[in-house]
Parts: C-alpha cells; sequence; structure tokens
C-alpha cells in the first residue's frame, strides 16, 4: 500500500512539472507601448537634442546681471511681462551709494562756489578798504613831509634851535611814510587785480575733477536699478525680496548654482532651437543651403519643420543639459541653430529640450 501511494505521488509530480513547464514557457503578448517612440524622418538622418531659445541674431537669451552687487529691496515686474527698452526691472539697495553721491555734489558745489568767489574778485568791501590805506597813507606822508620841512626850515635859520636827532628824525619819518604809501598802493593794485589767473585756473580744475567725480558716482547710482536692454518680454525672475545679487547672478538652492538675476526675450514671431551635432557626424552634414530638418515635441507626435539659421562654428564639450557645469564627457559636439514658427495650438517655450532630425549624407 504504502508504495501504490509514493507511485501516484512521483506521477502526479511528474505531471506537475509538465504542466508548469508549459506554463511558463508559453510567450506573453507583449504590452503596447506607453508613447510611440520617435522615428527619424529621414532615410540618412542625424539625430540630435535640441533646447528650444528666444530666436535672435546671436546669444540665447538676454541674461541681465547687476552691474554692481546689493540686496534687492523691488521687483517692478513679472515673469511673462511685455516691457520696452529702460524700463526698470529690479531694485537693489542702493542706500550708501545715495549718501556717497551727496557728499561728492556737495563737494562739487563747494569746489564752485570757491572759483566764482575768485572770479569775482576783488571785492568791493576790500577794495574800499584798500583805497582807505592808500589815503591814510597819503595823509601821514603829507603830515611827515610837512614835519620835516618844518624842522629843516628851522635848522637853516638857527642851527642851534634843533638837534641832529630831530632832523635826522623828521627826515627818517618823512621816508617810512613814503614808503608806507608805496606799499599801500602796491596792495591796492593787488586787489583791484583780482585773484591770480593761476589760483583759478587750478580751482577750476579742481571743480571739473569733483564734477566728473560726482558724475561718476550718479552713473554707478544708477546701475542699482537694472532695466530692460531692449524691448521684449520677461521670461524668469531669479530673484526675491531680501535675494542678494551680484554681478555673477542670484544663488540657486535648487541647483546650487548661480542664475541670471533677469532673463529676457526680444519680441518676435520666431523660436529657435540649439541641437548638438556629435563630432563624428559633422562629416554628413549637408551644406547649409541644402539642409532639412525636423523637431519632435517629446510627449507628442508633433513634427515642425525647422528652418536653417546659423552654424556655431565652434565645437564644444557635451555636456548634459541638466547641470552643464559638473557633467563634461570627453565628447565634443558642434551647436547647430534652426528657427520655426510655433504652432498656435502647441505650447512651446524657451527652456524645452526636444527631438531633431536633420538630414544627411
Amino acid at each position: 500500500m504504502k508504495n501504490k501511494l509514493l507511485f501516484v505521488l512521483a506521477i502526479l509530480g511528474v505531471l506537475l512539472g509538465l504542466f508548469s513547464a508549459y506554463i511558463y514557457g508559453v510567450r506573453k503578448k507583449p504590452l503596447p507601448p506607453a508613447f510611440n517612440p520617435a522615428q527619424n524622418p529621414y532615410v540618412h538622418g542625424i539625430y540630435a537634442t535640441g533646447i528650444v531659445e528666444s530666436y535672435q541674431s546671436n546669444g540665447a537669451n538676454i541674461n541681465i546681471f547687476p552691474e554692481v552687487p546689493g540686496t534687492v529691496t523691488q521687483i517692478l515686474v513679472r515673469e511673462g511681462a511685455k516691457v520696452s527698452q529702460g524700463t526698470p526691472l529690479v531694485l537693489v539697495d542702493d542706500s550708501v551709494q545715495k549718501a556717497t553721491v551727496a557728499q561728492q555734489k556737495a563737494q562739487a558745489e563747494a569746489a564752485l562756489s570757491l572759483l566764482q568767489q575768485l572770479k569775482a574778485q576783488p571785492r568791493p568791501e576790500n577794495l574800499r578798504i584798500a583805497k582807505a590805506q592808500v589815503d591814510a597813507a597819503v595823509a601821514n606822508l603829507k603830515t611827515a613831509q610837512d614835519s620835516n620841512d618844518k624842522v629843516k626850515k628851522s635848522y637853516s635859520l638857527d642851527p642851534k634851535s634843533v638837534s641832529k636827532d630831530q632832523l635826522d628824525g623828521a627826515e627818517n619819518a618823512f621816508q617810512v611814510a613814503r614808503a608806507n604809501l608805496c606799499v599801500a598802493q602796491k596792495q591796492y593794485e593787488l586787489t583791484k587785480a583780482g585773484a591770480w589767473v593761476y589760483d583759478i585756473q587750478n580751482q577750476q580744475h579742481q571743480y571739473e575733477a569733483l564734477t566728473k567725480t560726482y558724475e561718476s558716482g550718479q552713473a554707478l547710482l544708477a546701475k542699482y536699478v537694472l532695466r530692460a536692454p531692449a524691448d521684449g518680454m520677461v521670461m524668469a525672475v531669479n530673484a526675491a525680496v531680501g535675494t542678494f545679487a551680484s554681478s555673477v547672478g542670484t544663488y540657486n538652492p535648487y541647483t546650487q548654482g548661480y542664475d541670471p538675476t533677469i532673463v529676457m526675450s526680444l519680441p518676435q514671431e520666431f523660436l529657435a532651437v540649439r541641437c548638438f551635432i556629435d563630432e563624428i557626424l559633422i562629416p554628413r552634414m549637408l551644406p547649409p543651403a541644402d539642409t532639412n530638418a525636423q523637431m519632435q515635441v517629446r510627449g507628442t507626435a508633433t513634427r515642425i519643420p525647422l528652418t536653417f539659421d546659423r552654424i556655431q562654428p565652434y565645437t564644444i564639450p557635451k555636456t548634459q543639459l541638466s547641470n552643464a557645469r559638473t557633467e563634461r564627457v570627453d565628447v565634443r559636439v558642434l551647436p547647430v541653430l534652426f528657427r520655426f514658427t510655433p504652432p498656435q495650438d502647441l505650447n512651446i517655450y524657451p527652456g524645452m529640450l526636444v527631438d531633431v532630425y536633420v538630414e544627411s549624407k
């Protein structure tokens, strides 16, 4: 009985194994793809990853950095706003520079006042004083001369009536009075002549130098207001009130890098696509006049024809577009730019990654 049971169990095990082998050997029908994989529309074509940019004759987007560092005190625009050239975008704290400019203005005004004072000389009051001093010297000379004449006449009549000391003292007093009159006359002429021309020229140069310093301070003060360099649209504002902005941009805590404080695009009906052609595929490229290309927006089946715009004739290290600062490899690529008209029924924004297909040899 025991042997029969073992025999039955063995047969059941064999059958179970055969059944399991059959079940696991059956090929399962593959699931349909979540999206249709992109296909190159050209018989001979080059695939490249592209990034959408605002269209302009050179560069990519308009990246605006403050020329002077400081804390952002006010943001005057919103992302997506259309602005004209010269429109204020961001205000940076300028309290210290304002005080400096006020000081420079006061110094320039003080130098101007002194220059005007030199040019206005002689002052009438000073001239009247100098003239009075001349008149007083004339009167003193007349008194000394009369006294000297009297002493001399008395000596001529009776030499014993006047001592030798009196005679010499009267003569000396007369000579001193005459010298004082000469000094008073020279002082009057000096006062009447006004300021020395070299003093005026020196003060003129000081005033001009201080004026230039003041104008330089004003020009620097204007840098604390970030303005739109051209008509366009604000694409990104990478700062908030209280953020410290410098000439390298504002710190981004997510990428741990620095971004432009403001990113703008020019007003246009076109967008651009910058694609990167691998250096080993560059010889296969057609001449620019014969280049045909298409792009496919990821997540859609939309194909948009591209028009060749230009080649940036400088191969660069290939970078992963998410972080160009660190993820470098030993492959170089050639940037090629195309332009296209964005379709009305599809949202396409600068910064999007797209698939680009370029016809080749």
